[in-house]
């Protein structure tokens, strides 16, 4: 398991492209047949894939964790991003299909991934982080999922977000999780931009056609970055940093937070015209 150290945004001013990529991008996640994460020091958030093909898959624990095992202090949010999929949890099967978002709670024991087709496997993005309270086990089928139109066509970011895992969806500690999906022809994501303070975030990019590509910026308001982001790739954004993209064709994301609340909308907007 990879750990991603949190760096101060003074820091970040003097970093060259490589060393912005090691620092925030979460490149080959996903492996044939492998469970993948990276252990970040933002709010202790685990970020992982887990890519089963013709094997069931189990959520191992780790050293980093120092715990009997992977769930003991901790809960984790599942999205499913391709072919149908299972995932047993404590001997209890769910189907987990394109899009459907399972929660865990803490102190569930057993962890396995399998894919309903091999030659149609699925791709289970997995976030974790601590939890001081345990709230069950929870299956959300996209189609159930709280939906909120926004944007528009002519500036290009007319999308659809999808709330999974948040105050007034699936109940969890300090998890809150989902799914944007952008329309055909747009390409911008979270623009304006924002930034939280009291939570970190991730972004998973996914449905990045072939040959495609995402800027993703980062950094304060006034001091941007950009990294540039594949199909199944991840990135940490920072409590202080920005967190907002621009693809070469359409896309979806999925967003996770941790840290002080769970309120979705507890975000301080960056202006458009104060971008730099």
């Amino acid at each position: 398991m990879r750990s991603i150290y949190s760096v101060h945004p003074e820091d970040f001013k003097s970093y060259q492209t490589q060393t912005i990529r090691e620092r925030f991008l979460l490149d080959g996640l996903a492996q044939p047949n492998q469970i993948n994460c990276a252990y970040t020091h933002y709010d202790r958030m685990i970020v992982g894939v887990a890519n089963p093909i013709d094997q069931q898959l189990e959520l191992e624990n780790h050293p980093n964790l120092r715990a009997e095992y992977f769930l003991q202090r901790r809960e984790i949010g599942i999205i499913n991003v391709a072919g149908d999929g299972l995932v047993i949890v404590d001997g209890q099967t769910y189907n987990v299909n394109k899009l459907d978002c399972l929660y865990i709670g803490k102190g569930v024991k057993s962890v396995t991934f399998a894919s309903a087709y091999s030659d149609n496997p699925a791709v289970f993005y997995l976030l974790s982080c601590p939890a001081h309270v345990t709230h069950s086990t929870t299956l959300l089928a996209n189609e159930d999922a709280i939906k909120v139109n926004a944007g528009g066509s002519s500036t290009a970011n007319k999308r659809v977000i999808n709330k999974y895992i948040h105050a007034d969806g699936i109940q969890s500690c300090q998890l809150v999780m989902g799914l944007t999906i952008l329309s055909e022809g747009s390409v911008w994501n979270t623009m304006p931009a924002h930034i939280h303070d009291r939570r970190m975030e991730a972004y998973f990019y996914f449905d990045v056609p072939d040959g495609q590509r995402i800027f993703h910026y980062m950094g304060q308001g006034d001091e941007t970055r950009h990294i540039i982001i594949a199909n199944y790739e991840a990135v940490v954004s920072p409590p202080w940093s920005i967190h907002s993209g621009s693809g070469t064709a359409s896309y979806s994301f999925i967003w996770g937070m941790a840290g002080e609340n769970l309120d979705y909308t507890d975000m301080d907007p960056v202006n458009i015209v104060d971008l730099k």
